[in-house]
């Protein structure tokens, strides 16, 4: 009989992709037992898994315990800034090298995306696949790699700033605008309006962080 448990490699990717959705959040405990359990998978992989991911700062430790990590307002930036640089020079060389067809799923992307403005967790994932297929449209392997690992760690964010009232609606004219000037063969444009787009992105966020403080009080 043909063995169908998760793979070591699929152990780390279920813990990854769980950390991805939600379903363990900033401050989270990842007990090895619980995850061997609920993924099938002995200790070792789950243990293996745990480890990469505490390299990649995924994790962290308190105490004895491995927590989903979290970012704090420097971290935060940090992200931000070279999210916006790698983005903008993604969409730059979409411009260029995106095959027509490359184009037209985004453009479908975004007329699809149109329907989800008022569900922010479904136009998060959303958003997650449109900037994605920018990503790969640059056709540029090594910017792709780099571009997962800031991605990634996004995940570390314990919302969406498409949450926030109105920004659904402005994050889709944005990625109009990105996608009309990739269309174009517009580098210079594109490059500027992923910059806006992550720049607009990241003061919202900033504000979200600020009513939280403000509310704590």
């Amino acid at each position: 009989m043909q063995d169908t448990r998760p793979s070591q490699k699929d152990a780390y990717g279920l813990i990854l992709e769980s950390i991805d959705s939600g379903a363990y959040r900033p401050g989270d405990r990842l007990v090895e037992s619980e995850l061997a359990d609920r993924l099938g998978v002995s200790r070792t992989p789950v243990r293996e898994a745990l480890q990469r991911l505490e390299t990649q700062g995924m994790l962290t430790r308190d105490g004895r315990s491995l927590i989903v990590a979290s970012l704090d307002h420097t971290q935060l930036a940090e992200l931000y800034v070279v999210r916006g640089e790698l983005e903008g020079l993604a969409a730059r060389l979409a411009a260029r090298h995106a095959a027509p067809e490359e184009v037209r799923v985004l453009r479908d992307m975004l007329e699809a995306d149109r329907a989800l403005v008022d569900d922010p967790a479904a136009l998060a994932r959303a958003n997650r696949r449109f900037h994605k297929q920018i990503h790969l449209a640059s056709h540029n392997r090594f910017l792709v790699r780099q571009l997962d690992l800031v991605h990634r760690s996004m995940a570390l964010l314990a919302s969406t700033s498409l949450a926030a009232e109105g920004r659904g609606r402005g994050a889709l004219e944005e990625h109009a605008a990105i996608v009309a000037a990739i269309e174009a063969g517009d580098g210079d444009g594109a490059d500027r309006a992923l910059r806006d787009h992550i720049s607009h992105a990241f003061v919202t966020r900033l504000k979200l962080d600020a009513e939280k403080v403000e509310a704590a009080r």
